[in-house]
C-alpha cells in the first residue's frame, strides 16, 4: 500500500472515530506530498461522514460519535478551503459575518465562512461574541455587500434588533443587506427584527449571498458545498439545544 493510499485510509478511520489531531496531521502531510484536496475530500473525508452517519441511522453510532466525527471534519476542511477556493480571480463580492454579543457558539458560523470563501467571497470573519460597535466598525473600514449577524441561543437573538440599530444609528443601515441566521432562529422572527433576509443554514446563506450580488459559482464551489453541507447536515442531526451551532 502506498503512503497516499495509507493516508487515505488513516482520514477516513481518524474522521470516523472523530480524532481531530491525526485528521489534521495527515491532511498536512498529504498536501505536503501533492495529494489533491479534492481527492482527500471524495476518497477519505466524505465516504467516512457518510458512514458516520449511516452508523447513526443503525443505532450504532450516537450524538456524541456524530459530533465529534463531524467536528474532526471540519478542522480538515479549513485546512483545505483555501486550496479548493483558489482560483486567483477578484473576490465576487464582500461578507462581514460575525455571532452576535453574548453568544460564543461558532461551528454554523464557522461553516457558513468556508462555504462563502468556496463561492469566492471575501469573508471578514469578526469571531463570536461580537459587539454592535465592532458590527459597525467592519461596515465601516470593509465596505461589504452582506453582513451576516449569527445566533445559536434564543437569549442572544434580540441583538438582531440591537445590531441593526446600531447601523441605523451609523447612517450604514441602507448600505448594507443583513442576513441573519442560527439554530433557533426563524423566517417570522429574522423579518420581525428587520433583517433584509433569513438563511435556515450554510449552503442556503451562500446561495442566497451570491443571487444577491448575482454572483456564479467559483471553481470547484460544488465539490466544498457537498462536503461542509454534509458537516451541516451531521451536526443538524446530533445538537443538542446548546450545541446546535451548526443548525
Amino acid at each position: 500500500m502506498s503512503r497516499q493510499e495509507e493516508i487515505r485510509q488513516g482520514l477516513f478511520e481518524h474522521t470516523l472515530n472523530g480524532h481531530a489531531p491525526e485528521v489534521k496531521a495527515l491532511t498536512e502531510e498529504a498536501l505536503q506530498l501533492g495529494m489533491d484536496p479534492m481527492d482527500l475530500l471524495f476518497k477519505a473525508l466524505i465516504p467516512s461522514l457518510e458512514e458516520v452517519g449511516r452508523r447513526f441511522e443503525l443505532g450504532d453510532f450516537f450524538v456524541p460519535e456524530m459530533l465529534i466525527a463531524a467536528r474532526a471534519m471540519q478542522g480538515a476542511l479549513v485546512i483545505l478551503r483555501p486550496l479548493i477556493a483558489e482560483t486567483g480571480a477578484k473576490p465576487i463580492g464582500k461578507y462581514v459575518i460575525g455571532t452576535v454579543k453574548g453568544d460564543i457558539h461558532d461551528i454554523g458560523k464557522n461553516l457558513v465562512v468556508i462555504m462563502l470563501e468556496g463561492a469566492g467571497f471575501e469573508v471578514v470573519d469578526l469571531g463570536v461574541n461580537t459587539a454592535p460597535e465592532k458590527f459597525v466598525d467592519a461596515v465601516k473600514e470593509h465596505e461589504p455587500h452582506i453582513v451576516g449577524f449569527s445566533a445559536f441561543l434564543t437569549t442572544t437573538m434580540p441583538m438582531f434588533k440591537v445590531n441593526l440599530d446600531a447601523l441605523s444609528r451609523a447612517g450604514l443601515r441602507d448600505r448594507v443587506h443583513v442576513m441573519v441566521g442560527g439554530a433557533p432562529v426563524t423566517e417570522e422572527y429574522a423579518k420581525k427584527a428587520g433583517a433584509d433576509s433569513y438563511a435556515p443554514d450554510a449552503s442556503i446563506a451562500t446561495r442566497m449571498a451570491k443571487q444577491l450580488i448575482g454572483a456564479a459559482a467559483a471553481p470547484h464551489a460544488a465539490a466544498l458545498e457537498q462536503a461542509v453541507m454534509l458537516v451541516d447536515r451531521t451536526l443538524r442531526k446530533g445538537g443538542p439545544p446548546s450545541e446546535q451551532a451548526g443548525d
